[in-house]
C-alpha cells in the first residue's frame, strides 16, 4: 500500500514514479506471455492500435491476473478508493530501432469519463530507457484541467487519433519515468504525459491500465462495459465484462469483440476536443 506520502505526492504532482510491484520472475513470465500473444499486431487497417493489443485483458489469461494483480491494486486502493473497475488496457509495444512515439496529451482526451479520477497505472515488462522511449510527464500539470486536443495524421504516433494538446508545451522540467521490469509507475487522467521513440535494438514493452472508480461514469451516448477489479460495481455505469475462459476462446474473443467496438464507437464520437464536463 502506498504511504500517505505517496498519496499526498500524486495528488499534488499528478503521478508517482515507477517502484516495484511485479517480482522479476512476474515481470519475466508476463513479458513472454505479452510478446507470445501480442507480439504480432491484428491489425485493423482503420485503426492505428492492433485489436490484441487494446483491452487483453478481455482475450488473454496472463493479462486478465496482471489487471487483477493484488500489489497493483493496493496501490489503486490508496489513490481512488476500495471499488475498482478496469476501463481499459493499451499494450504499449515499441518495437526495435522505431520511429513511433507518443504526443503531449492527457489520458482523459476521448475516454469522456466524469469526474476526473481515473488513475493509469503504467506497468514496465522490459527496461524503459531514454533510448527506449520511456514516459515523459509534466509534475502539477493535472491542475490544468482539460485541454484542447486536435487530431494528427502522423502514422508515427501511436495513440488511436494521434490526439495531441493542441498548444505548445514548455517542457523544461518534464520528468523521464525510466523504470525496470516489474515497475509500475502511476499518473492521473489529466497529467500531460509523452514518450519518445525507442532507438535500441531490443522492444520496450508497456501495459498502461486504466482504473476508475465505481461511481465514475462515462458522458457519452454509447454504453461501455468495465471490469470489477476489486471491490464491487456498485453504481451500474458500466455493464459488466466476463474473465476469459482460456487465451483467444471463441467466448473470450466475442467478449472482447463487443467491448472494443463499444469503446471505439463512444471515442469517436467525441470531437477534438474542448471536453465540457
Amino acid at each position: 500500500m502506498l504511504t500517505t506520502t505517496d498519496v499526498k505526492t500524486y495528488r499534488e504532482q499528478g503521478f508517482l514514479p515507477g517502484s516495484p510491484h511485479l517480482s522479476a520472475e512476474e515481470a519475466a513470465a508476463m513479458r513472454e506471455a505479452c510478446i507470445r500473444t501480442c507480439g504480432v499486431e491484428l491489425k485493423d487497417p482503420s485503426r492505428r492500435q492492433a485489436s490484441n493489443r487494446v483491452k487483453p485483458y478481455l482475450l488473454f489469461r496472463w493479462a486478465a491476473d496482471l489487471v487483477r494483480h493484488p500489489t497493483i491494486l493496493d496501490s489503486v486502493e490508496a489513490l481512488i478508493g476500495p471499488d475498482i473497475l478496469v476501463f481499459h488496457t493499451t499494450v504499449w509495444f515499441k518495437e526495435p530501432n522505431t520511429a513511433k512515439s507518443v504526443p503531449w496529451h492527457q489520458d482523459a482526451t476521448y475516454f469522456g469519463l466524469a469526474p476526473f479520477e481515473h488513475v493509469t497505472a503504467w506497468v514496465a515488462l522490459t527496461p524503459s530507457t531514454e533510448e527506449m522511449g520511456c514516459v515523459h510527464i509534466l509534475p502539477g500539470s493535472q491542475e490544468n484541467g482539460q485541454l484542447l486536443h486536435a487530431d494528427k495524421p502522423d502514422p508515427n504516433l501511436m495513440l488511436s487519433r494521434g490526439q495531441t494538446v493542441a498548444k505548445d508545451i514548455d517542457d523544461s522540467n518534464a520528468v523521464s519515468l525510466t523504470m525496470t521490469p516489474g515497475d509500475v509507475s502511476f499518473h492521473h487522467t489529466l497529467a500531460l504525459h509523452r514518450s519518445g521513440p525507442n532507438t535500441t535494438d531490443e522492444p520496450r514493452i508497456g501495459i498502461g491500465i486504466s482504473y476508475i472508480p465505481a461511481h465514475v461514469r462515462h458522458v457519452g451516448e454509447t454504453r461501455l462495459s468495465a471490469t470489477v477489479a476489486r471491490g464491487a460495481n456498485r453504481h451500474d455505469h458500466f455493464d459488466p465484462e466476463p474473465t476469459p475462459d482460456g487465451d483467444a476462446t471463441e467466448a473470450a474473443i466475442a467478449a472482447h469483440y463487443d467491448s472494443i467496438s463499444r469503446f471505439w464507437q463512444a471515442s469517436e464520437s467525441i470531437p477534438g476536443m474542448g471536453l465540457v464536463h
